[in-house]
């Protein structure tokens, strides 16, 4: 109950011997300290051997190894390892969508696909290639060019026709293929797809949307792939792969 009145209160009655910073709750304090100052990490993964901060972040990563799911949708049945992972995925059933762009008013179901539609407004490419110094908005897009243009690993093959892909995405795309499976739905028109991202282009058919801005004119585009062949044609006179 003390803990409890804290939070009308305010109250802040612990405080870090290192950076001066107040908590309501002691835990709080000595969760801070673990993870801010003294790098400790007493959780130890009787698996792997991998170490964590706190015990949120163990639980979590030992359910990668029980494949134990305890959160399961209401809606499909489909069960998650993490609350948090579920509250995510209900998203694509209520369409609720609480993130929203201070820029153009655009909302998103997640908070990731926020940061990442933000970046089409400043063109920020945080992720740099190691091998060629190439720059990219997404992670992913960074992950798939290494693969593709230097690595070349293909570790994820397909069990029903050995089809074999650099990334556990594109293996799952490629499986519905097989299974016919079109989880994602539109809103709009309620038409079935096998992948988000198609279910993304597909959207932009309907609300007009052309995120893709091009650097030189500032004309924009509702695909990357049509950004790319307008600035080679236009502008850099790089010849269009064949």
């Amino acid at each position: 109950m003390k803990s409890h009145i804290m939070l009308h209160t305010k109250e802040k009655s612990y405080q870090c011997e290192y950076c001066g910073k107040t908590f309501t709750q002691s835990s709080s304090l000595k969760i801070h300290i673990i993870r801010v100052h003294t790098k400790e990490k007493p959780y130890q993964c009787e698996f792997c051997g991998k170490t964590f901060k706190d015990r949120s972040g163990f639980n979590h990563h030992i359910k990668l190894h029980t494949k134990e799911k305890p959160y399961q949708c209401e809606y499909c049945e489909k069960r998650f390892a993490q609350s948090g992972t579920l509250k995510r995925h209900i998203r694509t059933h209520t369409k609720e969508k609480p993130f929203q762009c201070e820029c153009c008013q655009k909302a998103f179901g997640q908070s990731g696909d926020l940061k990442s539609h933000i970046r089409t407004h400043t063109n920020e490419k945080p992720y740099q290639c190691k091998y060629c110094q190439e720059r990219f908005v997404h992670s992913k897009s960074l992950k798939r060019h290494i693969i593709r243009n230097h690595t070349k690993e293909t570790p994820y093959q397909c069990e029903y026709c050995k089809k074999t892909f650099c990334e556990s995405s594109a293996l799952k795309s490629h499986i519905r293929i097989h299974t016919k499976e079109k989880p994602y739905q539109c809103e709009y028109c309620q038409r079935g797809f096998s992948a988000n991202d198609s279910l993304k282009r597909h959207i932009r058919t309907h609300t007009g949307e052309k995120p893709y801005l091009c650097e030189y004119c500032q004309e924009r585009f509702a695909h990357s792939t049509s950004l790319k062949k307008h600035t080679e044609r236009k502008h850099t006179g790089e010849p269009l792969p064949i």
